[in-house]
């Protein structure tokens, strides 16, 4: 996809006023030099988790086949480092059909499309083992900002300032966004977890990556996350301010609103006027990022 990298990053997000922050330019080669690093970290430990693993995804493949129709393993098109796609795979936990009719939506609360054994499995966040594969070829990394699908990635573009920067980097299984952030339900969703992918991009370090993998392996084995999250130094609160009107309005949460599609995220930012940041005179600025630590999030699963 990437149509000349999402179109030059949409004209560089049509103005540098509007442009989501970036590392600043003395950080600049210490940044390079560790995502270099970072592909060989990835090949060593995914390679191990993956033998580790392998058993464990023959059974549940197998399984899922047994008590639903369709296959064990889904494959989806997600858009990667700089606007690449690839296929992502998944241990299947939906029917078979779950968008024939619908088309491209996110998951909502109690998702009625999600198997009764595919319930249990993103609970404990096994369907996402397949994804080793993907770090093995390139693809992805074990930690990073999630990857989105081709759907949705020009309708947020559209819609958030700043969003493509998340592609600057590889996808990841785990990330600071995805341990701190429920799965996105509409456009103030994934502008919060853009202001933590931000913070990891500009702060990666092995430091850092092995705190968020640690965490994310007692997040695994349901360790409580309000005390992991601290323990490592990870908890995050984001706050949004000075949201266009109707971004919160898009649905798709589970308590009656509707599912949010491409089309609902287009429709919502054609029919809401832009609006400028009181609190900053003469620029425009969808929300403003704020990361405050050592205070543990609430959030549903």
């Amino acid at each position: 996809m990437s149509i000349t990298y999402i179109e030059e990053r949409r004209q560089e997000d049509r103005g540098e006023s509007r442009r989501a922050p970036r590392a600043p330019a003395g950080e600049i080669l210490i940044w390079r030099w560790y995502f270099h690093l970072k592909v060989f970290f990835d090949l060593v430990l995914g390679a191990l988790i993956l033998a580790l693993s392998l058993p464990i995804v023959g059974f549940l493949v197998l399984f899922v086949r047994l008590t639903s129709p369709g296959p064990g393993i889904y494959r989806q098109v997600r858009v990667g480092r700089h606007g690449q796609e690839f296929l992502m795979y998944k241990i299947r936990t939906m029917r078979h059909d779950a968008e024939v009719v619908s088309g491209p939506r996110w998951t909502q609360v109690r998702d009625p499309r999600v198997t009764a054994v595919g319930k249990v499995l993103r609970h404990l966040h096994l369907d996402e083992l397949p994804q080793l594969l993907n770090v093995m070829k390139g693809e992805m990394s074990l930690i990073g900002p999630r990857p989105e699908r081709p759907e949705f990635v020009h309708a947020l573009a559209e819609a958030i300032p700043g969003y493509l920067s998340r592609l600057e980097v590889l996808p990841g299984i785990t990330g600071l966004a995805q341990l701190n952030l429920s799965p996105d339900t509409d456009l103030d969703s994934v502008r919060r977890k853009l202001v933590l992918d931000s913070e990891y991009i500009r702060r990666a370090g092995l430091l850092l990556d092995l705190r968020i993998l640690g965490c994310s392996v007692l997040r695994v084995f349901k360790f409580p996350e309000c005390w992991a999250l601290p323990m490592f130094g990870l908890s995050r609160t984001v706050i949004l301010e000075a949201v266009p009107e109707g971004a919160a309005d898009t649905g798709g949460n589970g308590n009656g609103h509707p599912s949010v599609t491409p089309a609902s995220i287009l429709v919502q930012v054609a029919g809401a006027p832009s609006k400028s940041n009181g609190s900053h005179p003469g620029r425009e600025t969808p929300f403003h990022m704020q990361s405050r630590r050592n205070s543990a999030p609430s959030k549903p699963r």
